[in-house]
């Protein structure tokens, strides 16, 4: 067992191509070799992990000649859990059952939702709904009912499932009724034997990717038992008695029991090594934390570039709030990594003056298959030894001209320069270190960069990183500010972050906090977020517990377990959705024989493309759809029928009922796509005494409400049809900034507010428009944060004089033209293609180009407030824009204020002349450029290259003071910017009239 003299340690990495190990002297870290005293690379060629890193332990020992029992402990970095589930390895993957905790909510959106088809197939084996969940302020939503979990129990045991999640509504915050242990104590009693993952202690809010993160570990338990089970059985030939850690996602240490229970937790270990390490190796005096700054680290292999930002704490930059793994979508803490095809194997062609490199390459056969080694494809390998590296023969690439080469060099120059620059968080030059086998292929300069450093022993840097791995603790959780200051909340959430790593291991005095955040949530009352996190290094006293061994991992049998043979691919691939030709579809618009009136009968992908087009209308605004589609595809799936009318089908005497939900969208995550507006429907058509509904409308086109009508029309709910406008156009954040307010008086009352979990209330007079949302958004409040509305009944006269018309058909058009530019490749002219579905350059613009520079980001009164600044960026930064539009404004920078959605585009010159390109009511869009899909205001952050798209309101807005005094500059505080057309408006194509004219 190992001592506290045991100044060893042994970091090991599992790649795809090799298997690093180094043995450091935690001694001589300050030493010009960084205490590294033995290295190996071994190729990763046997099925059995466990080989690979038995050879490489056994290497770098025999070369060290360190004693055994002077090695403190061995760190395991590995992709092995992580590549079980994107290689979609049957035999790795177990069948899953979800029992889920809350009585209201929920349901629309039942497990593996989102999961892709193949995936899906190998791990539901069952879910569940039980009473249980917690509202936003740690409140008890309903309690847990045993019987319901026996009975849930009894179907599991009956399917032979060995694994099992229960995910509750807000189970992170629940800190008094602990809802999900409750069910592990009884789900453990009535299945004895089985895996049980209780998501709250796997993730955070967001229900759905902490559901899915949770599914993810549960199906590989057994997996990763065998695999640890492996590596203490390598330990034992090895004679190694020292404690046996993995390093984690966040560049932390996870003693072997615990990576047994939550292996979710080493997924992206890899990248967190390799950067952990370069900051080791390439900082001398990293110690100082006082002097420390952020530094990119750019590891160059033999296909890709992955890059990341270590953070002055020396730990990785965390992704934002969501990531995905093998399609599905988690909110797991991974570090913020942006990969391109660029490396040492990466395939070189030449066309004339033109050359490319990658993104293909030759790979881990870079050695037989490179011109410097007499294979015959050329490299960017080639290229670093014509321009002066010494690998291989020179000779053979000494045909090369000197342009081709500096051509290569410049196209991969500006390769990293352009991923370098996406990373960084401020246009000021910041370190690089350059590590990886194929750092040779960089050059020594790059712009936006301060320095590049290549430290000593760079190609084994990711090994270093887990050797040097720290212990952490963390909190993230939601406090209310109300009984105590923000102040307060956040040393109480340090103080505990510190006490959490020292309990995992850490030497107190060595821990500091290297992490905290406080976040106040939108629409919530006295309501924080505070996430805190603590690093220190290993205690040399929790060394010997930290190898505690279960009596079941030390069984006989061992290495007939763990010796893993051939992975096993799914058989089941074909699952996938089938790609849809985009230029033959036709939406299924058909004659309805009772009323003779045609309708548009919505798909799956009809669904699909709508999303993406309500998020682009949303400008910036509105809420993910995401959920909402969801909802709506399940039910195209299970057979309900959707329908979509032109508003000239309406009836003259037709009822027609809209609205929307409103809240908080960290309700939102929590509770998903739900059907509290149809609840409130329900209470307005009892209060009204309509028995019936004849249509819906949406409230507004723009984000998740945008999808609204379609499920509360289909034939699962009522069974109506969806009338093609919305009394917006657009996305607004309140619900008085309509078109109907325009030209009726107090059109939103009487309405109807439920909350989901069966209170409703009932507003039936006012005095004015604005105080009916002000009024809802207090009830809102106590009523879980997040309600549906359902606004007071409409008519066929108001749709027809008062609403936007066609932006049902707008939203899926453009949504098709998103669909359509990434199947053909043109998404750098999907701006050009949108304009065309909006009516032509008169009626929409391209106002810039360039890349988000600056966020600032603040709350007020339950809106999110804020301001982004795009630049124009060099040419050589820029997609081909030769075939592009050019854009309104030029040069200089454009802002864009926010509250909520995007207020005006302001364009700054060179010379500081300001000019107003684009104010509401018309639309201001921002695009993605590499996706051509559409930014919300969650996802601007600095680097992201953007097309911001203008788009000419309806003249509902503007034929009237009163629709610019409700929707123009001045009903956000901007009384002194004029409203100034953005071009003429032109009405969307009814697509059930397009499609109806040609059948």
């Amino acid at each position: 067992m190992a001592t506290p003299q045991a100044f060893y340690r042994i970091g090991v990495d599992v790649g795809g191509t090799n298997t690093d190990s180094v043995i450091l002297d935690t001694r001589a870290s300050n030493a010009p070799n960084r205490g590294v005293i033995a290295l190996k690379k071994t190729p990763t060629t046997s099925p059995n992990v466990t080989d690979g890193i038995e050879t490489a332990v056994r290497s770098v020992l025999e070369e060290s000649k360190v004693p055994r029992d002077q090695v403190a402990c061995l760190t395991i970095g590995t992709t092995h859990f992580i590549n079980a589930i994107v290689e979609h390895d049957v035999r790795r993957l177990s069948k899953v059952a979800i029992i889920r905790l809350s009585k209201s909510f929920t349901k629309e959106v039942p497990p593996f939702s989102d999961f892709p088809p193949a995936l899906k197939k190998i791990m539901n084996g069952h879910y569940g709904f039980v009473d249980g969940g917690l509202h936003i302020d740690g409140s008890q939503e309903a309690p847990i009912v045993e019987e319901q979990v026996v009975q849930q129990c009894a179907v599991i045991k009956e399917k032979g499932i060995g694994a099992v999640v229960i995910s509750g509504v807000f189970s992170p915050i629940d800190e008094h009724f602990h809802q999900e242990d409750q069910v592990r104590k009884i789900v453990l009693r009535e299945l004895p034997g089985v895996d049980v993952v209780c998501s709250s202690e796997v993730s955070q809010i967001g229900f759905l990717e902490r559901e899915n993160a949770s599914i993810l570990n549960a199906s590989i338990l057994k997996f990763a038992r065998r695999t640890i089970r492996g590596f203490r059985a390598a330990m034992k030939r090895l004679d190694l008695k020292c404690a046996l850690y993995l390093t984690q996602n966040d560049g932390t240490l996870i003693d072997a029991p615990a990576a047994a229970r939550l292996p979710i937790r080493t997924f992206s270990s890899g990248p967190t090594n390799s950067m952990r390490g370069a900051a080791y190796l390439g900082l001398q005096g990293s110690d100082d934390k006082s002097e420390r700054t952020a530094t990119i680290v750019v590891d160059i292999g033999g296909t890709t570039t992955d890059v990341g930002v270590l953070l002055p704490s020396g730990f990785p930059r965390q992704a934002s709030a969501y990531v995905t793994v093998a399609g599905v979508k988690i909110n797991f803490g991974m570090p913020h990594i942006e990969s391109i095809g660029l490396g040492g194997g990466s395939i070189v062609r030449i066309d004339g003056e033109q050359v490319s490199v990658g993104p293909d390459s030759v790979g881990h056969y870079l050695d037989t298959k490179a011109t410097v080694f007499g294979g015959d494809t050329l490299t960017a390998t080639d290229i670093a030894v014509a321009a002066g590296e010494k690998i291989g023969n020179p000779e053979l690439v000494s045909h090369l001209s000197k342009s081709t080469v500096a051509t290569a060099q410049a196209k991969m120059k500006q390769m990293l320069e352009g991923v370098i620059d996406l990373m960084k968080t401020s246009p000021a030059p910041l370190p690089v270190l350059l590590v990886g086998g194929g750092s040779v292929i960089s050059p020594t300069e790059l712009e936006g960069v301060s320095k590049v450093v290549c430290p000593p022993f760079h190609s084994v840097a990711n090994a270093v990183g887990a050797a040097i791995s720290k212990v952490g603790g963390t909190v993230d959780s939601i406090q209310n500010t109300a009984e105590q200051s923000a102040k307060e909340i956040v040393e109480q959430a340090k103080a505990t972050a510190i006490e959490r790593a020292v309990a995992a291991g850490a030497l107190r005095e060595t821990v500091y906090v290297a992490e905290v955040d406080a976040i106040p949530l939108q629409y919530v009352a006295n309501q924080m977020r505070v996430i805190a996190r603590a690093v220190g290094e290993l205690s040399p006293e929790s060394l010997p517990l930290a190898n505690g061994v279960s009596a079941e991992e030390e069984e006989d049998g061992e290495e007939e377990i763990y010796n893993e043979g051939e992975k096993t691919k799914s058989s089941q691939e074909e699952g996938e959705m089938p790609t849809v030709d985009i230029d033959s579809y036709r939406p299924k618009v058909v004659k309805n024989p009772e009323t003779g009136k045609h309708e548009w009968i919505i798909s799956e992908t009809d669904v699909a493309w709508l999303a993406d087009g309500c998020y682009v209308l949303g400008c910036a605004g509105g809420g993910s759809p995401f959920g909402e589609y969801i909802r709506i595809r399940d039910q195209i799936r299970q057979g309900y029928t959707i329908r979509v009318i032109d508003a000239t089908a309406l009836e003259d005497d037709a009822v027609v009922y809209w609205g929307g939900h409103m809240g908080s969208p960290a309700v939102s995550v929590e509770r998903l796509a739900n059907d509290e507006t149809e609840q409130a429907v329900l209470e307005l058509m009892e209060y009204l005494g309509h028995k019936k509904i004849d249509a819906f409308m949406d409230l507004e086109i723009g984000g998740a409400n945008g999808l609204q009508a379609l499920a509360l029309s289909s034939t699962k709910n009522h069974g109506c049809p969806v009338v093609d406008a919305d009394f917006m156009g657009r996305a607004y954040p309140t619900y008085w900034q309509t078109t109907i307010c325009i030209y009726e008086k107090n059109p939103l009352v009487p309405c109807a507010l439920a909350s989901g979990d069966g209170k409703t209330i009932l507003m039936t007079k006012t005095t004015n428009d604005e105080i009916v949302d002000r009024a809802l958004r207090a009830a809102c409040a106590e009523m879980g944060s997040r309600v549906g509305k359902a606004a007071k009944p409409t008519s066929k006269h108001s749709i027809i004089n008062y609403s936007v018309l066609n932006t049902v058909s707008l939203a899926w058009r453009i949504g098709r033209t998103i669909a359509r530019a990434a199947a053909t490749n043109t998404v750098s002219t999907v701006a050009e293609q949108m304009i065309d579905e909006c009516g032509g350059p008169e009626a929409a613009k391209i106002l810039f180009r360039g890349k988000i520079v600056s966020v600032e980001r603040r709350l007020f009164k339950g809106h999110s407030y804020g301001e982004i600044t795009i630049q124009q960026v060099q040419s050589g930064e820029q997609e081909d824009v030769s075939t592009s539009t050019p854009a309104v404004a030029t040069g200089g920078v454009l802002k864009i204020p926010f509250k909520n959605e995007n207020i005006y585009a302001k364009h700054v010159a060179d010379d500081g002349t300001e000019t107003y390109v684009a104010t509401v009511p018309d639309l201001i869009s921002v695009l993605d450029t590499q996706s051509g899909r559409a930014l919300g205001v969650p996802e601007f952050r600095y680097g992201v290259m953007v097309t911001v798209l203008g788009i000419t309101c309806s003249p509902r807005w503007t034929d009237t003071p009163k629709g610019l005094e409700i929707g123009g500059p001045g009903a956000f505080g901007y009384h002194d910017i004029p409203y100034k057309p953005l071009g003429k408006y032109v009405e969307p194509k009814s697509v059930v009239l397009e499609y109806a004219e040609k059948e």
